[in-house]
């Protein structure tokens, strides 16, 4: 990760080396200016993480930095310096817009506390404005489409528990597309402009599972060098998806079910109670009513998580859906590909459709990436794929086409029927069909029908 850039600004020069000094020591790289105008020039000509700023300097002050620096970017943190009997004026400086301000002079494990929790809470907002936008179109629930009867229950199930504050336990096997589905309810949820917080249970060792959910104090266990907020403090107002619920130890499952019930923990080491409004969506691929009953996973946390239950078939149980996924995953690495990719081949779509997806939807989304990169072609022929992909028994080649050919001739009976009825008017023939427009349009060009 790149070295987070901050600015030290104050007309002091000693002042200036001690806390560039300081803060170089603490991993970060540091520019500095001895005034407005230096420092405006600064964040003009580079990127710029973190500003912090002494407050009183003769001619242009702190305060006239801040708004010069929020008309270039408004959403860069600055923290203000100031004497211990000028604390009006820091207060001031934040109604400007400053995130937070430290008094003169400067204890510097404070700072060092403070412009870390800064950077990551500006991380985290980061993040979560990326997320929204990338996730706008494509992971909203109305914008999941499927063909699958039990995929629409359970986008259906996903769209009327959003709104609510309940906890949601999501099933499915690896790759199935959990978070994905966490991610839309966040996002179709009132809590949508807030924090989501993920986190992956599996891939933290137990003796550091307390700690990275709930957070720790300064001392409260060997390498604790500083204070440090759980995820249940970053996802405050927001949610948290917590994968792999299956996979929390013990007695991280005792302090999981305190939160659950009363919105309140403390920190490792700590003995302040903290409270938070986090809504919670836990995901796993394990039979926990099975780990219930050997004792592995306790009941009346299973029973909390529980409330909403939302099963995720295999992609193998819903095969309609592939040339749907298809669909997406060409447009989303269009950009990656060496030659333009108009579209894949009917005998290489066969061969999707036969496949069985150990992996699931994350398989053939890396299958789709793989054979775009290595394409040699505007279709993606059989030759694209991985070996492994093609080799079906005999048996398994001709059923599957069978099958296949059957329901596809179906379809476009259905699909020609419904817009004979809509008299052409394809938002009608959807409405009938119970599709979306998008989804009928894929279908005509599919299918290869002409219509008035």
């Amino acid at each position: 990760m790149a070295e987070r850039v901050v600015l030290v600004v104050d007309d002091e020069a000693a002042q200036r080396t001690v806390l560039a000094g300081f803060l170089r020591k603490r991993g970060y790289e540091v520019v500095s200016a001895a005034g407005v105008d230096e420092a405006v020039q600064q964040a003009s000509n580079r990127t710029i993480d973190l500003v912090l700023t002494d407050l009183n300097m003769p001619g242009k002050d702190g305060l006239v930095l801040i708004d010069r620096l929020r008309a270039l970017n408004p959403e860069l943190p600055v923290i203000v310096m100031t004497a211990y009997g000028t604390v009006a004026s820091a207060v001031s400086a934040m109604k400007r817009g400053a995130a937070d301000y430290l008094t003169k002079p400067i204890d510097l494990e404070e700072l060092d506390v403070l412009v870390a929790r800064t950077l990551e809470r500006r991380a985290l907002v980061s993040e979560n404005e990326l997320l929204r936008a990338q996730l706008a179109s494509r992971y909203r629930l109305g914008g999941l489409e499927t063909a699958n009867a039990r995929m629409s229950e359970a986008i259906n199930t996903a769209g009327r528990a959003a709104a609510s504050r309940a906890t949601i336990l999501i099933r499915g096997e690896s790759g199935t597309g959990k978070e994905v589905m966490a991610r839309a309810i966040h996002f179709a949820s009132p809590r949508a402009a807030r924090a989501l917080v993920a986190v992956s249970i599996g891939a933290l060792p137990d003796t550091l599972v307390e700690a990275e959910l709930f957070g720790h104090e300064r001392g409260a266990f060997t390498g604790a060098d500083r204070e440090r907020r759980g995820r249940f403090e970053l996802a405050d107002g927001g949610t948290l998806f917590l994968d792999e619920i299956g996979d929390l130890p013990k007695a991280a499952q005792v302090r999981l079910l305190r939160v659950l019930q009363e919105q309140a923990f403390e920190r490792l080491g700590g003995a302040k109670t903290i409270s938070v409004d986090v809504r919670v969506i836990a995901a796993t691929n394990r039979e926990l009513p099975a780990m219930v009953r050997t004792g592995e996973f306790r009941e009346d946390l299973y029973y909390r998580l529980n409330v909403v239950s939302i099963d995720l078939p295999p992609l193998r149980e819903r095969r309609e859906d592939i040339p749907l996924l298809v669909d997406v995953f060409l447009r989303r690495f269009a950009g990656e590909a060496p030659v333009p990719i108009d579209g894949v081949s009917r005998e290489a779509m066969d061969l999707l459709l036969k496949y069985d997806y150990p992996g699931n939807v994350r398989e053939l989304e890396n299958l789709l990436h793989r054979a775009m990169v290595l394409a040699r072609g505007p279709l993606l022929s059989t030759s694209d794929f991985p070996i492994h992909v093609s080799q079906l028994r005999p048996e398994d080649r001709e059923a599957p086409s069978s099958f296949v050919e059957r329901v596809s001739e179906f379809e476009r009976a259905l699909i020609v029927e419904a817009l004979e009825r809509a008299s052409g008017v394809q938002t009608r023939a959807a409405a009938l069909l119970g599709m979306s427009e998008r989804h009928l349009r894929y279908k005509l060009k599919k299918y290869r029908i002409e219509h008035p």
